[in-house]
Formats: C-alpha cells, structure tokens, sequence
C-alpha cells in the first residue's frame, strides 16, 4: 500500500516539483487500482492546495469513487452514471472541467453538491485519448484555478494513466502465473497417472503374456490406445468427451471397423475425462478380441454397438451393449486373462453398476451399466458414430 507523501524544505518553486517526482515514483510502484487511487488522493491535494480530491474510475456507465482525501466527506465509495457527474462529463469528452463556481456551470448536479463544502472545482480526466479515470480537485471557496495548477493536475493524470496500465498488467501477470501453476500442478497429477497407468498395464500384460512376443504386442496395443485416449481428451481440451468420439478412437485401429463391419450409435452421452480413458481401453480390449478370435476374424463377421440412457429403474443409468455376430462358434474360456479384467472393470461401480461378458455360440456380448453422475451423464442432442 502507498505511503503518504513527504514534504521537502528548500524555495517555495522547488517544493511541488519535489512532490511532482515524488508522486511519480511511488506510482511507479503501485501495484492495484486502489495504491494508485492512495497516492493521487494526497499528492493531487498537495500539489494543486486544493480542500478535497476524489479519484473517479470509470466502471463500464458509471462512475466508481475510489477514494478521497477532503476536509469534509465527499462520495468515496459511490457509483454513479456517467451522465449524471462532472467526473462523467471529463471521461465522456476526454476534457478538463474548469468551474470556478459550481452554481454557474450547467454540467455540476446542484442537488449532490449542496450538503458539500465545494464551490469550484477542476475535474482531469486520466488519459484523455480514451479515458479510464477522472481526478476532481475541489475548493471550498469560489475561485479561478491558476494555469500552473492546472498544469500539475494533468500532470498528476498523465503519470496516473501509466500506473493504472501497469496495476492492470501486474494484476494479468499474476493471475497468469496462478493459471502457469494451477497447470503445472494438473500436469504433475496427469502424468504422475499416466506414469501409473503404464506401470499397471506394463504389470498386468507381462503377467498375463505366454511368450515375450506376445506382451510386446498386447502392451504396444494398449499403450497406443491410451494415447488415443490422452489425444482425443487434449482436442475437448481436458473437458468431458462424447461417447461417439470415444467408441470411434478404440476402435479406429481395426481393419473391419472401418470397411462396414461397424455399426455403433446411441444419444450423445459425455464422459469425464476418467470414464473416456476406461472406456476407450475397454473397447479396444473387445475390439483386439473380435479381431483375433471373434467376429471381426472372418469376412462375413460384424460388430453393432448401441448405448442408451435407462430410466426405468430407481435411478436412471447408462446402458452400453456390444454384440458380434457372423464369426466363429464362440465358447466360454478355460480361463480369464488381464483383457477381460479390463472390460469387465473398467467403467462400472457397484453397486448400481455392473459390466458382463458373455461368451454365446452366435458370438461374445458384452453389458456394462453405469449409474448416471458427473462422471457420465446425457446431452440433449443424439450422435451416431459410423465406420470411417
């Protein structure tokens, strides 16, 4: 906050140049509208002998009375119109009011100034190209200012016009540097679960792996599709995802998906940025398995996807069906590998929730309910995904 000003001893003329530098440099300093409105208070009446100043800032119509320094109290901390004040009428016309009598000038409402001390006054507006603030030296007695006062005065305004632009570019400097580390703060915890996502899947696949070709291949797969998942969640810029871009990015590694074995459409459904990345796993789980041992591993082979929203229930919830059809007879495995674990865990939460292979001789199924939340919840317009 901006320290009241100090006089200096020395000849009369020498003095209120003095203050002239001094009030500059503590401006310079000023890092808030109200630091500039503390200093311009007191050095505007130093400077100018007048009873009062008052430091107006133009807000939107109106006009903000900051602050004040006066024998007697003015209008700190009011509002106005700017057509309403003298201070308006400077910001307006981009012009110094000189009123040597309030009484006699038609731009002073007599009314606001009445239970007042002030008789004259001299109203500068801040940068008057394009005004962002007035400041209003007033006197208690009719007089006519001389011009070296008023040559002070704008002065004063112009050194105040550069510190409100510097107050306004701290202020936007810090609040960047608060965005700088609120983001890197969000990377840090991004890449802290990338980092643990990886170390699971690179766990879970090598585990799961008959022979070390094989874990290559599973690992690589995945992996690319989280990258999927990260590319696709960085274009909605880190916001929720719709479920159609999602089925489409786990499944767009697929030969069959994009040459008609495809069909996958339902409303437009949003997904956090959590629910897109497990689903996308998840569906490309079911995707490399169709591929490999189910539909999608002979020609006449198809997959159709639908979700919905089910209301019927006690609470509603979101409903995802996969079904392949036209490839080989299909039975139930010996024994359930990481893949499945991934389908079947990925996006459901008991208890409302659930998620169900099905292995049928016409082909594997595969349910997954989920309550409704901010994790996944509807958009009123419908969306519908098709291969390509």
């Amino acid at each position: 906050m901006a320290q009241a000003l100090t006089t200096t001893p020395g000849e009369p003329e020498v003095a209120p140049l003095f203050l002239l530098v001094e009030t500059v440099e503590r401006l310079s300093s000023a890092r808030t509208v109200e630091d500039v409105a503390a200093v311009i208070r007191s050095a505007a009446r130093t400077i100018s002998g007048a009873d009062g100043v008052s430091f107006v800032v133009r807000a939107g119509q109106e006009c903000w009375y900051v602050d004040e320094d006066a024998i007697a109290p003015l209008w700190k901390g009011k509002r106005f119109p700017l057509e309403a004040c003298v201070s308006g009428w400077a910001m307006l016309n981009g012009k110094m009011a000189i009123i040597p009598d309030i009484y006699e000038d038609y731009r002073v409402p007599h009314d606001a100034y009445r239970p007042t001390f002030v008789k004259s006054m001299v109203m500068t507006p801040v940068r008057p190209a394009d005004p962002i603030a007035a400041i209003g030296a007033y006197w208690a007695e009719k007089r006519q200012p001389t011009l070296e006062e008023i040559m002070r005065l704008e002065l004063i305004a112009r050194a105040t016009a550069t510190a409100l632009e510097n107050a306004n570019l701290y202020a936007s400097l810090t609040e960047a540097v608060a965005n700088r580390d609120a983001m890197i703060s969000e990377l840090d915890h991004r890449v802290k679960n990338v980092l643990a996502s990886t170390m699971s899947l690179a766990s879970q696949s090598l585990r799961s792996a008959p022979s070390p070709e094989a874990f290559r291949a599973s690992f690589s797969g995945r992996m690319m599709a989280m990258s999927r998942a990260h590319e696709l969640l960085a274009r909605q810029g880190w916001h929720d995802a719709p479920m159609a871009a999602v089925a489409r990015e786990a499944l767009r590694p697929f030969p069959a998906a994009q040459n008609g074995a495809l069909s996958a459409q339902g409303p437009e459904v949003l997904l956090s940025t959590e629910a897109a990345s497990a689903l996308l796993l998840s569906l490309y789980e079911l995707g490399d398995n169709a591929q490999r041992y189910g539909a999608w591993s002979t020609p006449g082979g198809r997959v159709d996807i639908g979700w919905r929203i089910d209301r019927d229930g006690e609470a509603p919830l979101f409903q995802l069906d996969w079904r392949e059809s036209g490839g080989p007879a299909v039975s139930e495995p010996d024994k359930r590998g990481f893949g499945s674990r991934l389908i079947e865990h990925g996006l459901a939460r008991p208890p409302s929730g659930s998620a169900k292979l099905t292995f049928d001789p016409d082909g594997v199924g595969f349910q997954l309910r989920a309550p409704l939340s901010e994790r996944i919840r509807p958009a009123p317009e419908a969306a519908t995904i098709r291969p390509g």
